[in-house]
């Protein structure tokens, strides 16, 4: 049985970062970006890439059947049972989705939902000082800071009803971050 761990945060919460240390230290863990599977199909060229990018471009969230789609191929495709996928749900259209896809696989169990939390202050200073790109500007990390937020209590009271919510500060060093995120996952699987 594959072993699934969403991690969610703001954008600058450092959630990708940690996880790709996780997955670097772990050959047992594979872990998939929501955002960088789809900034890769942007850069395919392809005509979803093109679709993905008149969102992402906007700060917007990519439809949901665009989404679901590339997280389920990604977990189909993984390399290890142990899965970690950042920057998922976004919305309660996406928790819904998910949730209705693991219903029904029965070789997949949701082991949390780990929340990575930083100030708002926080966020925005990591996110515009790291110039990565369009997204980094004030207004479009304002938007997508807004995007972020909105659904977030939901979010949270969905999966802590389920007992699958586990938050961690992430204002503290990358080290300290990702070691009790490591023990915590180690500790479900």
């Amino acid at each position: 049985m594959k072993k699934l761990f969403l991690i969610i945060g703001a954008p600058g919460s450092g959630k990708t970062t940690d996880a790709e240390l996780i997955a670097k230290q772990n050959s047992e863990i594979t872990h998939y970006s929501t955002g960088d599977m789809l900034r890769a199909e942007v850069a395919s060229g392809s005509a979803l890439g093109a679709e993905i990018e008149s969102y992402i471009s906007k700060g917007l969230i990519v439809p949901i059947k665009i989404a679901i789609e590339t997280i389920v191929n990604a977990i189909k495709n993984a390399p290890t049972d142990t899965i970690i996928i950042d920057g998922y749900p976004r919305s309660m259209e996406q928790l819904s989705a998910l949730d209705d896809y693991l219903k029904s696989d029965i070789f997949l169990e949701l082991c949390s939902v780990i929340e990575v939390y930083v100030s708002e202050d926080t966020a925005k200073e990591r996110v515009l000082g790291r110039s990565r790109g369009e997204d980094d500007k004030v207004e479009i990390f304002n938007n997508r800071m807004k995007v972020y937020i909105e659904p977030l209590r939901d979010i949270k009271a969905f999966y802590s009803d389920k007992n699958l919510l586990h938050t961690i500060d992430g204002e503290r060093t990358i080290e300290e971050i990702v070691l009790e995120m490591e023990n915590f996952i180690k500790s479900k699987i």
